[in-house]
């Protein structure tokens, strides 16, 4: 039975697309737009550039044409190469006491107010997208508000480290070397 599963668990790993690119300035060339609802979704011609369901709201988007929702777009992806242009390799942690995320009405996410962001993980087994799994000052996250609130710094790297739920607010002494059997 062994031997079935790590043939079907290679099966798996050899049938992984690539990670999609992160999306860029796109003209109206490059992209097809489809509505759903709140959504825009940016499927771009190059298959290996993600597709983005772009949250604008169903009256705005009824009212906007393809051109605005591509201008909406790329002003957004704009202020993201920008934002990232700007960051210097300095991770801002927000002070004990003060809340480390902010709900952000236009986008209709939670964002992390700094570069650091301490929780608790809650558990589950990750199958629904909508069980808390995270909690940060005391507010549950949802696996896709946890997602949501990552993609933030989409394209940006992350370290995550591990701690009792004690000492989230100290710096863990990182040893750099292979795991000890057992540890």
């Amino acid at each position: 039975m062994t031997g079935l599963l790590e043939v079907e668990s290679e099966l798996r790993l050899s049938m992984r697309m690539p990670r999609p690119r992160r999306p860029h300035r796109a003209s109206p060339d490059e992209i097809r737009i489809t509505r759903d609802g709140d959504y825009a979704i940016i499927a771009y011609a190059d298959d290996a550039v993600a597709t983005t369901h772009f949250k604008i709201g169903s009256e705005q988007l009824a009212q906007m044409t393809d051109e605005q929702i591509i201008e909406f777009w790329n002003e957004g992806i704009d202020a993201r190469d920008r934002f990232m242009a700007a960051q210097e390799l300095v991770a801002v942690e927000v002070p004990m006491g003060k809340p480390q995320l902010k709900y952000e009405e236009r986008s209709d996410q939670w964002v992390p107010r700094g570069h650091v962001v301490k929780g608790l993980i809650l558990g589950g087994d990750g199958n629904d997208i909508e069980d808390d799994c995270i909690t940060v000052d005391g507010k549950d996250l949802t696996v896709r508000e946890f997602v949501r609130m990552l993609s933030t710094f989409g394209g940006w790297g992350f370290r995550l480290a591990f701690v009792p739920d004690t000492d989230i607010h100290d710096d863990p002494v990182i040893e750099v070397r292979e795991p000890r059997s057992g540890e």
